[in-house]
């Protein structure tokens, strides 16, 4: 019998073009009502693109210039869009998309790391904003940006054993991940946990093999990954259960072909990109986490 994986194939030309033709109808409803993911969004673009080895299809300097045009000169750092407040979200994906396109020279690293430093909480956690939402979400961006930046080392000893004493009481019985202390555990969550930890040296703070049989847990008999128990399948979960399960090194705990053919089955084959499942509408996120997973 031919499994769905080996019979359908990603749609690497329709995907380019979709993800080339956001935005350009800027008379769109949608298109100003996601203004404040727009730096995210072009971040999950170029990524994807580069995934399929079509980083050309967004021009350089065009998606340079954006990236700056987002600068918050008084707090140092990036909003998702221009003239929009500073969030240590957008400042990460701001970094990450300069990185791809080699002008990490066009930041101001000295204020980006003030920027940072300046949200991280005596509990360990770190604010996304000045308005002070904590999150180990953040936390995993601020980690992740100092290290993009070279600039870990700032992260003092004592700061960083604050930062994983955070993570680890975000730690449930299942040994996954909250997004705060007493929080559930998320797949999401058990990513940006398992990630930040990775980049600080500090996975002996992971229940590896509880974590492990948790994360496998996730997926369901169509192939396709879920966040949590009880909840359905979603294609972003490609992303941050595979991630996860990948530093673990335990990919091998899933049944990898079935879950390509999920994420397979949910392109949109006439329009291009990729849904959160099959038959829904595809969106740019959703698209970069699939074409990751795939």
């Amino acid at each position: 019998m031919t499994s769905i994986s080996s019979s359908l194939q990603l749609a690497i030309p329709l995907h380019v073009s979709y993800i080339k033709a956001l935005g350009d109808n800027k008379d769109d409803l949608t298109y100003h009502l996601t203004a404040h993911l727009r730096m995210n969004a072009v971040y999950w673009g170029l990524t994807a693109l580069c995934i399929m080895g079509h980083k050309e299809a967004l021009p350089r300097e065009e998606t340079v210039e954006f990236v700056m045009s987002c600068w918050d000169d008084e707090a140092g750092a990036f909003g998702a869009h221009p003239d929009h407040d500073a969030h240590l979200h957008s400042t990460l994906s701001a970094i990450q998309i300069l990185l791809m396109q080699n002008a990490l020279d066009r930041i101001d690293i000295h204020r980006v790391v003030k920027f940072i430093l300046s949200l991280h909480q005596p509990s360990g956690v770190f604010a996304g904003d000045s308005f002070g939402e904590t999150d180990t979400r953040f936390l995993y961006c601020a980690v992740s940006a100092l290290s993009l930046l070279g600039q870990l080392h700032l992260l003092d000893s004592e700061a960083k054993e604050r930062t994983v004493n955070y993570i680890v009481r975000c730690r449930n019985f299942d040994g996954g991940f909250g997004s705060v202390v007493g929080a559930e555990s998320h797949a999401a969550q058990v990513f940006v946990c398992v990630a930040a930890l990775a980049i600080l040296d500090r996975l002996d703070a992971v229940d590896e093999e509880t974590l492990g049989w948790w994360l496998c847990e996730r997926q369901l008999p169509n192939g396709g990954l879920n966040g949590r128990p009880e909840k359905l399948e979603d294609v972003c979960y490609s992303f941050w259960v595979l991630s996860a399960m990948s530093i673990l090194d335990k990919i091998p705990w899933i049944d990898v072909d079935k879950l390509i053919g999920f994420i397979l089955s949910a392109q949109d084959l006439e329009g291009g990109g990729i849904a959160d499942r099959p038959g829904d509408m595809a969106d740019v996120f959703h698209t970069l986490f699939g074409v990751a997973g795939a």
